[in-house]
């Protein structure tokens, strides 16, 4: 008999596969995704640490679903309600103390025991709690993914961190890196494009740090492993995230100059412009070592689009530091850029210190910065007006008729056109540009179809 899952995902692209990969895990066990809480048989909080007040909003999420679970119990059911991902593996024993009503808590390196832990669940009073890093990868356990991702899905290649910058909660949540086989992510790509993806982004907390251990026993650098997977028939695209500057090598550089299923697209995140808050959070890399590396990108492939990650308001930040990252800014002209206000993370290093930055004085300073950004943004999508761009239509559009896809750039680009075109890539005609996607016509002509062959295609 079928029971209904429902997860709900907070956070990076990493928890977004991690969710995926819980329901192929509980699959077996009859249950099958709902895209609502009310009525589940099991309620799984897929939580992130980055964000502000992180934990609060989790307590707050458990309280609405603390009523749905009771509701359930009195009719004679059981909802099994569990918190997942890096709130859980940093702070599950509070969880457990606070909520004793959740039926599990798990970190990230566990969720491939989630049919143990669901048994357990049942069995006994109490919560299930798996916050361990488990000496074996969780990915030597996982079942294949059960298919159907999408034309453009997330491949999880790398895990974990150990640059310890002392913003960042991830080392202590998602542990240290690791790299998976990369037979082994072959094998999944090769599935996955089987079953209709023509994009794969390769994810990972530092990704440009993947070494994989390869079938003959070498070791494959991530450019090694987007040449291998650019000769897998039918895979169009490749992109990935996210890179450490400190990471990026020559090769991989050389991969986005002569990879043509490379997609002219990075992001590179840098946090600060200035050499010394850089230091204090041990980036291990000098502003000018940034624009260095974009030197390289944009001498390798002038086509490149950029993005990155800011932090304002860093504890210590001077004013003369924020007028240096406005600076990186200008100088480096960004497609698109995200920026937040510095909030304290527990446990971090910066989260002790003195010289917190006043909250008025943050929220001007990303002012500041994101209507620099927000500019550089809208100059980039207006370049494309009168441009024509191959687009990868991966969904329907939110009014009738229309389709919605990418650009090689990231772009979303909006055209009408007819269903059939989903999974396939036509050359758009871009009309318009707005601060966050562009729109256009299909060019009458030739189009590459969902197997990679060509075909007609008519407006």
């Amino acid at each position: 008999m079928s029971k209904k899952l429902f997860i709900k995902t907070w956070g990076c692209q990493m928890n977004v596969y991690d969710s995926a990969r819980m329901a192929d895990v509980l699959a077996p066990l009859g249950y099958t995704p709902s895209d609502e809480a009310d009525g589940a048989d099991m309620v799984i909080l897929n939580t992130c640490h980055i964000r502000e007040k992180a934990a609060e909003k989790v307590f707050s999420e458990l309280g609405r679903l603390r009523h749905l679970k009771d509701e359930k119990a009195r009719a004679g059911d059981k909802m099994v309600l569990a918190v997942a991902g890096c709130v859980a593996q940093a702070e599950g024993e509070e969880i457990v103390a606070r909520a004793p009503f959740v039926d599990i808590v798990f970190g990230p390196q566990t969720y491939h025991t989630l049919p143990e832990m669901v048994a357990k669940a049942h069995r006994a009073a109490g919560a299930v709690l798996n916050t361990d890093f488990p000496a074996e990868s969780k990915f030597d356990h996982l079942p294949e993914d059960s298919g159907g991702q999408g034309v453009s899905a997330f491949l999880a290649v790398q895990e974990g961190c150990d640059k310890f910058c002392t913003f960042c909660v991830v080392p202590y949540t998602r542990g240290a890196e690791f790299s998976r086989p990369a037979f082994q992510v072959l094998a999944e790509a090769k599935r996955m494009v089987a079953n209709g993806t023509r994009e794969i982004n390769l994810l990972g907390q530092n990704v440009n740090a993947y070494h994989g251990e390869a079938a003959d026993g070498s070791t494959w650098s991530l450019a090694r492993l987007i040449r291998e997977l650019a000769d897998i028939d039918g895979l169009a695209r490749i992109r990935y995230t996210t890179s450490h500057p400190r990471d990026l090598a020559d090769d991989l550089i050389r991969a986005h100059a002569e990879v043509p299923q490379l997609m002219p697209y990075l992001h590179l995140p840098v946090q600060a412009g200035s050499d010394r808050i850089l230091a204090a959070m041990n980036r291990k890399h000098t502003a000018d070592h940034y624009r260095a590396i974009v030197d390289k990108l944009r001498a390798a492939n002038p086509d490149l689009a950029l993005s990155g990650d800011f932090i304002v308001g860093f504890p210590g930040e001077s004013d003369a530091d924020f007028a240096e990252t406005l600076r990186l800014v200008n100088d480096v002209t960004y497609a698109q850029a995200y920026s937040f206000k510095y909030s304290p993370r527990p446990g971090t290093p910066a989260s002790t210190e003195a010289k917190q930055v006043p909250e008025d004085v943050k929220s001007e300073r990303l002012a500041a910065l994101q209507q620099l950004i927000d500019a550089q943004q809208v100059a980039f999508n207006a370049g494309f007006v009168g441009r024509t761009v191959p687009v990868l239509f991966d969904r329907p559009g939110k009014r009738p008729g229309q389709l919605m896809g990418r650009s090689p750039h990231m772009q979303s680009v909006y055209v009408q056109a007819p269903e059939r075109l989903v999974g396939t890539i036509a050359d758009v005609r871009i009309e318009a540009a707005h601060a966050n996607s562009l729109a256009g016509t299909v060019e009458t002509g030739v189009y590459v179809s969902r197997t990679g062959h060509s075909a007609e295609v008519s407006a």
